[in-house]
C-alpha cells in the first residue's frame, strides 16, 4: 500500500510517500515539502496571521493533488505545537478543513513524545532495553522514557529552538548576556522533567530525533545524510559545548555555511544547541544516538500495523486523501504515555 503524511510543523511543512507491505520495512516513495515557519505569523497576541493561514492552506491543497497524482491509498495528517499553542489554532483547524477538505489531527506535547518514542523504539529494536529519547522542534522539546513500545512517562516542555530564537536571541550575534539568561531559563525550565527522568536510573541508550539534533551531530563531526540513514551517527556533549560556544560567536550567515545547516535554520542553531547540551547535561548523558526515523514514521508504522493486522480495516474504502487516517474510534493507539 501507499502511504502519504502530512506533517504541519514549525519549521517545515512536509508530505511524505511511503509503500509498506506485510512484513517489509516502509520504503520512501516520494516526498513533497516547503520551509514555511509557522511561527514567523505569529502576531503579537499569539495567532497565526491570515497571511500565514493563507501559506498553510496553499500547501496542503498542493500536498493533496501531489498525493491523489501519486495514487495514494491511504492519507493522514497531523500538526504538533506550531498550530496546538497558537491562540486560534482551533479556529485555523476548522478553516483548513474547509478550504482543503483535509482533517489535521492536532497531537498533544505528551502524544508527539509518545509517537516519536515508538518510532525510536521500532529503529533500534528490543536489545536497546531502556531508551531516553530527546526530541526538538521549533516549538518545543519532547523528553521519553520507557522499556516498552510507548514511554513510561513523557514531557513535552516549551523549549523549541524557533521559539527561543524569537523570545531570546532575536538579533543576529546575541550578547554575552542574552546567551547567559536564555541558558538560565532552559535549566530552570528543564529542572522538574529531568529530576523525575533520573529517578528512572541510567538508560541502556539515549537518543535523540529531529532536524536539529542532525544538524549538531554533523557540524561535530557526523558523517552527511548522503550517507544514508544505516550510517551511526552520535552527538558528543563534550563536542557540543565546544560548538555551542563557536555559535555564539557566528553569524546566521556564518552558521548557514556550515555542513547540514540550511538557511532557514541557521538563525536556531544556538537555541537548539543550548537546549540540548543544556538537557544533556541535566540528564547526564555524554552522548546520544542520532535517530533517522521521528513522529512521523511513528504515526506510519502505527497505521501499518493496524491496516495490516486488521482485515475490517479497508484502504480506501472509508479513508481518502483529504480525509484523516486515524479516526478515533479505529485507531485508539494515540493513549497517552502513563507517568
Amino acid at each position: 500500500m501507499r502511504l502519504g503524511v502530512l506533517d504541519i510543523g514549525s519549521n517545515t511543512v512536509h508530505l511524505l510517500l511511503v509503500d509498506a507491505y506485510p512484513g517489509a520495512r516502509p520504503v520512501p516513495y516520494a516526498s513533497h515539502k516547503r520551509p514555511l515557519s509557522l511561527v514567523r505569523y505569529l502576531n503579537e497576541y499569539g495567532a497565526i496571521t491570515e497571511e500565514g493561514q493563507i501559506e498553510l492552506i496553499s500547501f496542503i491543497k498542493e500536498a493533496a493533488k501531489f498525493a491523489q497524482g501519486h495514487q495514494v491509498e491511504d492519507f493522514m495528517a497531523f500538526c504538533t505545537s506550531a498550530i496546538r499553542e497558537s491562540s486560534n489554532g482551533a479556529a485555523v483547524l476548522e478553516r483548513v478543513e474547509v478550504e482543503t477538505g483535509v482533517s489535521l489531527m492536532e497531537l498533544t506535547g505528551e502524544e508527539e513524545a509518545g509517537m516519536t518514542f515508538y518510532s525510536v523504539r521500532r529503529w533500534f529494536g528490543w536489545s536497546s532495553e531502556s531508551i531516553l529519547n530527546l526530541d526538538m522542534g521549533g516549538g518545543s522539546l519532547e523528553l521519553a522514557l520507557g522499556v516498552d513500545e510507548f514511554p513510561q512517562t513523557a514531557f513535552s516542555v516549551p523549549l523549541g529552538a524557533g521559539r527561543l530564537t524569537r523570545e531570546w536571541l532575536p538579533n543576529d550575534l546575541p550578547s554575552m548576556k542574552e546567551v547567559k539568561e536564555l541558558r538560565t531559563y532552559v535549566r530552570d525550565v528543564l529542572s522538574d522533567p529531568t529530576t523525575e527522568l533520573r529517578q528512572y536510573g541510567k538508560p541502556t541508550l539515549a537518543t535523540a530525533t529531529s532536524k536539529t539534533f542532525r544538524s549538531l551531530a554533523r557540524i561535530t563531526g557526523a558523517a552527511p545524510s548522503a550517507e544514508g540513514p544505516y550510517v551511526k551517527r552520535t552527538l558528543h556533549r563534550d563536542s557540543l559545548k565546544l560548538w555551542t560556544n563557536r555559535l555564539t560567536a557566528m553569524s546566521w550567515a556564518e552558521r548557514a555555511e556550515l555542513p547540514g545547516v540550511s538557511e532557514i535554520r541557521a538563525p536556531q542553531l544556538l537555541a537548539g544547541a543550548i537546549v540540548a547540551h543544556e538537557a544533556m547535561s541535566a540528564l547526564k548523558v555524554k552522548s546520544v544516538r542520532i535517530c533517522p526515523w521521528a513522529i512521523r514514521e511513528g504515526l506510519m508504522l502505527r497505521r501499518f500495523d493496524h491496516v495490516m493486522f486488521d482485515s475490517a480495516t479497508p484502504l480506501s474504502s472509508s479513508v481518502g486523501v483529504g480525509e484523516v487516517a486515524l479516526d478515533s474510534e479505529k485507531y485508539k493507539f494515540l493513549a497517552k504515555p502513563s507517568s
